[in-house]
């Protein structure tokens, strides 16, 4: 039998910051394994969000997912993820990606080459949070006999945003771990895992961490669970377009036709309820933890859930934790 994946929260953007302390310490009271800290720019603070999530729970992992390599000096990013793990030991996991270019556009921050951007960021604070000094330039970052005064006492995960080939190989290569977006198949999660393992064998590594962030949404209703997904999946599918994850799925095509009508209306409008059923985890609780257990099958060694709608979190957490978590049994550890 194949272990149950760890299952997450996605909180941050979606909600106001005033909720993350009573839905973080809900999610740990129901028996969530990790929280998922979103930046998405203009919202919500990562760090700050984070923060405030390990502050107020005891046990629960908590994950930046993800911070842009671009917004913040990969030194300011590795002090940031330091004073947390110094404050909160074992509990506190990097992630980092390039950021949705559209908002790196708008401050400016657009670099060149993505790749070159990601690699030097996550190289660089994984060798700031070891305790190394750095001293580098001619790069898209300047260091000069940087060393933070306060490294972590222990170990602090770095986990890779990624969707294209390319990236994922990167992550492969430089990461401990890698965040999937929401919106994916198990046909892609299944490509995701070879491309990295690609870029595991580049670096000839062994251990590395796949989380599949979903957008989710149970109820004792297995149709009404489905209709509240389709609005959210079609904002996304709309905003990423054809990209790696409708090529796996195979519907890619099938999207730029709907998208040459109209946009996200359009994609609502038309998705079949395939799209649904397959690319995200909607329904009642018995078909949410059988969706649960087939990205597990896939390779995801987590699933962590994004509630939709996000005025619901609350709800769906508790039934979640009563109904859902419940049937995928205990997680070994």
């Amino acid at each position: 039998m194949v272990a149950r994946p760890a299952v997450g929260l996605i909180l941050g953007s979606h909600i106001p910051p005033e909720r993350i302390r009573t839905v973080a310490r809900q999610a740990e009271a129901g028996g969530f394994d990790e929280l998922w800290l979103a930046e998405d720019y203009f919202f919500t603070g990562g760090v700050s969000a984070a923060a405030i999530a390990l502050a107020v729970t005891e046990r629960i992992r908590v994950g930046l997912g993800v911070v842009s390599a671009l917004v913040r000096h990969p030194a300011v990013l590795a002090m940031e993820l330091a004073t947390l793990s110094r404050s909160f030991p074992g509990r506190v996991v990097g992630g980092i990606g390039l950021g949705v270019p559209a908002w790196m556009r708008q401050m400016g921050l657009m670099p060149r080459s993505p790749l070159t951007a990601v690699r030097e960021c996550v190289t660089s604070v994984k060798a700031l949070l070891s305790g190394d000094a750095l001293t580098r330039s001619g790069g898209v970052y300047t260091f000069d006999d940087v060393r933070l005064t306060h490294p972590p006492d222990g170990r602090v995960p770095i986990h890779v945003g990624a969707t294209g080939p390319k990236m994922l190989r990167l992550s492969g290569e430089v990461a401990d771990g890698s965040i999937l977006s929401v919106g994916a198949a198990v046909e892609y999660v299944e490509w995701a895992r070879e491309r990295i393992a690609e870029g595991q064998a580049t670096a000839g590594t062994t251990e590395h961490r796949i989380t599949a962030f979903a957008l989710y949404s149970v109820d004792t209703d297995a149709e009404r669970a489905r209709e509240r997904m389709r609005g959210p999946l079609a904002f996304y599918k709309a905003a990423g377009g054809p990209n790696a994850l409708t090529d796996a799925y195979g519907i890619s095509d099938e999207l730029a036709r709907i998208l040459a009508r109209g946009g996200e209306e359009a994609v609502a409008a038309a998705m079949p309820d395939r799209w649904i059923e397959d690319l995200a985890i909607a329904g009642d609780p018995a078909v949410c933890a059988d969706r649960i257990r087939a990205y597990r099958r896939a390779g995801a060694d987590a699933v962590a859930l994004f509630p939709m709608p996000p005025d619901a979190t609350e709800r769906l957490v508790e039934m979640t934790a009563s109904e859902v978590l419940p049937l995928l049994g205990r997680r070994e550890p």
